[in-house]
């Protein structure tokens, strides 16, 4: 054992002198087998990369094919007799021609059949949906389809090489006379590069193909075979730097529930879900449930939980999930056994022109082969019709029988389009004796003028390929095109901002006095809910600002005067500022906003001078304007210690404006004297019913444009109102019925079943501005409001019921028959009788109606929002009966 120890030692030490010596090293110990170890490397690690790249990862230009894929599909063609095979017995019949088993035949195989173009399957092949496996090879079956047999094979135009043991032949590239590489795609990871290339629509490459031909600007984009939507913008021709953004297709089923019916390429029913799952574990996004029924079509159920927006949900699914993905093309092709980066366009290009060859080449392997063909009907024609066969009954030798037919020959070698051979010769005299007693010398010489006639068509198209080239094109799309209309919509996608699609998931807390902000200060000041990837914005009292990200614990610096959520490129919330600059310096007043910083870092509200002072702060959604009262420290000779300011005379500017000067004294306070109305005009809000919130995003009923007192009008269908502000963050009840923008001039008709006396009454009023919920119908429980109405002049219809069924309606005149009181009052008893049903129909026409239009044109709320579903048809018409 010592002595085995010894040996091994010494080994392992003559090793590691050699490789630290770089002297030749023989693994067979020969003097002339010695190689340089870092040769060694150099040589066999080229080899095996350029091995990969060649016959492994990387398609050829020519066919589209990898050599896996090309070596399946000329096995089949070798078992092809029109029926299916067995997978297993494709995958042992091609093993003759790859060397790398059947695992990687197999798998080539399903992914060739899953493309639906070259393969007819049959049996359970997977399910490219759910992401499910094929069958085990022993179950299923295969053969060529037959676009692969037209347009795929042709051994006249093949070239071949010998297989890897040597036993066999197999095609260098096979014939395709189509751009099968863009029509199928192609991902493959080679030794120091990679190739994706994405699949494009059948029908579109082929019109590209013709538009190459005519010499027209070509222009195509992929299609995927899950769908969805696209966006192309990026696609850069398919070459690298590239990108291509991808949406699943989703809808609304209904306000609570969102489906999801085409996926993005490359994604599977389970990792989609899985990705929304993960989401929402997040907080990211805020789902009850997901059903999966996808069977031969994709369907997943993605269910909200109450108070969630379908429209915000889908984009945060966008945004968080896989339903949204982006792929980066990468097109890499084998030309001339060495790979090239090339756009789309130019495969394209090189298809074209190789199909244009191939298109040639067969007609000029068949023009050949009817001349042949010509040549021999011509040779016997000559042979029989002047009985040459009769000249050689006294030859003794075949030379002397060759002369012979020769020599009767050489008077009709003028008419023949070549020489006439020996083999032509001993082919005529092989002839039989019966065949020239029933030589029909009519067929004959219809089988040479159609064998002409073919000829001269031929010569035809070679003069005009390019049509020729369109037409094959042509035909090919009217054969197998039908059927393969592009999947995947064209769009162009706007950027979904993470930040406002993203659920609240967090509370954001405040230690003024430590100076600390973040999620994890649970037990000091709570400042608002936020996400986990909002970004926060804090003013500092010396005039410091800056930007950071949400955290469990931040330190942003001692004495915060304003923290909030930082909506990036938010131009409406404007900064009203009194600043005094330095220890002894001016009062300055400036209104800026700000858009956006770099994270983390200070800036300066002011000019940055030492020892500067916020006064005066308050930041405004809407760009409102106070007016602030200036108390100055008094002095010997100041006549004036207390002025006004109005913020809406300072005009608005970059947040690096150091401002106006607002004071040259010292300041002793400054307090705010008037709210203020904004400078920027109105905001427009909209209304999305399925979530009661308001928007800016164009989601759901247009209400208005706002002014900073308007304010916004909601009915519920318990008969109470409210009047809020319009801020986004709002909240409304679940019953509510009427939203829109408060008009104080508007008259409401109200018709209510009154719980104490159980009467119907008739009511008329004019809101009253109030922040509290008022109720305008009595408040024992069995009462009611049943119709609420707003126009100016409106009429009511009584129905009668009961014992009085049989009396004849009535139509009432509501502005006649009640004056307007106010929202309080019970109102007027419609009828002593029993009433069945009551609605307002058409209003009165009315000459003080048409004065009021004009003045109403104007005025943006034309209309009134309703979302009760007992409403009826009629929009100026709500009722709860």
């Amino acid at each position: 054992m010592a002595k085995e120890e010894e040996n091994n030692e010494e080994i392992s030490e003559t090793q590691e002198s050699l490789l630290a010596s770089d002297k030749k090293f023989s693994p067979t110990g020969k003097p002339g087998d010695s190689v340089y170890l870092s040769g060694m490397y150099k040589n066999w690690f080229l080899d095996y990369a350029s091995y990969v790249i060649l016959e492994r990862a990387v398609p050829h230009v020519y066919d589209g094919l990898k050599p896996v894929q090309r070596r399946i599909l000329h096995s089949m063609k070798q078992l092809d007799d029109g029926r299916y095979n067995k997978v297993a017995n494709i995958i042992g019949h091609t093993m003759q021609y790859h060397p790398h088993g059947d695992a990687s035949i197999g798998e080539a195989l399903v992914q060739l059949g899953q493309k639906n173009l070259l393969i007819d399957c049959q049996g359970n092949w997977g399910n490219i949906y759910t992401g499910d496996s094929a069958a085990a090879p022993r179950y299923i079956e295969a053969r060529l389809s037959k676009f692969a047999l037209e347009v795929v094979f042709n051994p006249k135009t093949t070239f071949w090489k010998p297989s890897y043991d040597g036993r066999n032949k197999e095609p260098i590239t096979l014939p395709v006379k189509f751009p099968l590489l863009l029509a199928q795609g192609v991902e493959g990871i080679a030794v120091g590069l990679a190739s994706k290339i994405l699949p494009h629509n059948f029908n579109e490459l082929i019109d590209a193909c013709i538009d190459s031909l005519q010499d027209k600007k070509v222009e195509f984009f992929p299609d995927f075979p899950t769908g969805g939507f696209a966006d192309f913008s990026r696609y850069n021709d398919g070459l690298r730097g590239g990108a291509v953004k991808i949406r699943a297709k989703i809808s609304r089923l209904d306000k609570k529930t969102l489906v999801i019916t085409e996926l993005p390429f490359g994604e599977t029913t389970d990792s989609l879900i899985e990705s929304i799952i993960k989401a929402n574990d997040q907080g990211k996004i805020k789902i009850k449930k997901i059903d999966d029924n996808t069977a031969a079509h994709v369907e997943i159920l993605v269910h909200l939980i109450p108070g969630a927006s379908p429209d915000i949900t889908i984009d945060a699914l966008f945004a968080f999930t896989k339903c949204q993905v982006s792929i980066s093309p990468n097109a890499c092709i084998i030309e001339e056994d060495k790979p090239r980066f090339i756009g789309v366009s130019e495969i394209l290009q090189i298809s074209v022109q190789n199909t244009l060859c191939l298109l040639r080449r067969e007609l000029e392997i068949e023009r050949e082969e009817l001349l042949a063909e010509w040549h021999s009907a011509s040779l016997e024609k000559y042979f029989i019709e002047n009985k040459i066969y009769l000249k050689i009954e006294g030859s003794k030798t075949e030379d002397d029988m060759v002369a012979v037919i020769d020599k009767g020959l050489a008077a009709f070698k003028k008419k023949l389009k070549r020489e006439v051979t020996r083999e032509d010769i001993i082919r005529l005299s092989e002839i039989p004796f019966k065949r020239t007693t029933k030589y029909n010398a009519f067929k004959a010489d219809e089988h040479i003028k159609s064998i002409e006639g073919k000829i001269e068509m031929i010569d035809h198209h070679l003069e005009h390929i390019i049509q020729y080239a369109i037409d094959w094109y042509k035909k090919i799309r009217k054969k197998y095109g039908t059927g393969r209309e592009r999947k995947t919509e064209i769009r162009n996608f706007d950027d979904i901002q993470a930040t406002r699609v993203v659920a609240a998931n967090e509370k954001l807390y405040v230690n003024r006095k430590e100076g600390f902000i973040g999620t994890g200060l649970k037990k000091d000041e709570f400042i608002c809910d936020c996400s986990d990837i909002d970004h926060i914005i804090v003013f500092r009292r010396d005039g410091k600002y800056l930007i950071t990200k949400v955290a469990d614990k931040t330190f942003v610096g001692k004495d915060i005067i304003h923290i909030a959520v930082f909506n990036k490129n938010d131009e409406r919330t404007i900064y009203n500022v009194v600043y005094r600059d330095g220890k002894y310096g001016n009062a300055m007043i400036k209104r800026c906003a700000i858009v956006g910083m770099i994270l983390d870092k200070e800036y300066d509200i002011g000019k940055g001078t030492e020892s500067s002072k916020i006064l005066y702060f308050s930041a405004n959604p809407n760009g409102e304007a106070e007016i602030i009262k200036v108390l100055l420290k008094p002095k010997p000779k100041m006549k004036k210690i207390v002025f006004e300011q109005d913020f809406s005379q300072i005009d608005i500017k970059g947040r690096s404006a150091h401002g106006n000067i607002l004071t040259k004294h010292d300041v002793h306070k400054i307090v705010l004297k008037e709210q203020g109305t904004s400078t920027l005009g109105g905001l427009k809000i909209w209304f999305d019913r399925d979530v009661l919130r308001l928007n800016t995003e164009e989601r759901g009923d247009y209400l208005g444009e706002f002014m900073s007192d308007d304010k916004i009008l909601t009915i519920t269908s318990s008969g109470c109102y409210i009047l809020t502000n319009y801020d986004l963050t709002n909240h409304f009840e679940e019953d509510l019925l009427i939203i829109e923008k408060f008009d104080p001039q508007k008259i409401w008709s109200v018709v209510h079943f009154d719980g104490e006396q159980c009467e119907t009454y008739l009511k008329r009023f004019q809101i009253e501005e109030s922040d509290k919920l008022n109720s305008f119908i009595s408040e024992h429980p069995e009462s009611k409001m049943i119709l609420i109405n707003d126009d100016k002049w409106p009429q009511l219809e009584i129905s009668f019921g009961g014992k009085h069924k049989k009396r004849d309606g009535e139509i009432v005149d509501v502005a006649e028959f009640i004056g307007v009181k106010s929202y309080k009052a019970r109102g007027k008893r419609i009828s002593p009788y029993e009433i069945s049903e009551v609605s307002f129909i058409e209003p009165l026409s009315k000459e003080e109606e048409s004065q009021s239009d004009n003045a109403d044109s104007e005025d943006d709320l034309g209309f009134t929002n309703r979302i009760n579903k007992k409403a009826p048809k009629d929009p100026k018409q709500m009722s709860l009966f």
